[in-house]
């Protein structure tokens, strides 16, 4: 089963993690990226589109709000989510002051 997650977090809380944390974390995304998922840090810019009634409207803001901005997502493969829980929960954002989403994919027949 594939599970989007979607990795929310700050420099501030980046920079509070001493070096040894850091190496840590970052031996933690390199687990799951070993294990052949996708995982990508993203920039600040952010466009929201929609096309409500034909009309098409783009901001250059999120459509929703989170305490902290969107850092990273990743696209993981695993047996259960209990499984990704665990891989994530010594990534960056879980360990410096961030929080990362689990959501699974739904799975839509072809055809």
């Amino acid at each position: 089963m594939k599970f989007l997650c979607l990795a929310y977090g700050d420099e501030a809380g980046w920079q509070a993690l001493s070096k040894s944390e850091k190496e840590d974390v970052l031996a933690a995304d390199a687990v799951i990226r070993e294990r052949g998922n996708l995982m990508a840090a993203v920039r600040p810019e952010v466009r929201t589109v929609r096309n409500w009634n034909r009309e098409l409207v783009v901001t250059q803001q999120p459509y929703a709000q989170h305490a902290l901005p969107l850092a990273g997502f990743s696209v993981i493969e695993a047996g259960s989510i209990e499984e990704v829980i665990a891989l994530v929960a010594q990534t960056p954002c879980a360990r410096a002051a961030g929080y990362i989403e689990v959501r699974p994919f739904l799975d839509i027949p072809a055809g």
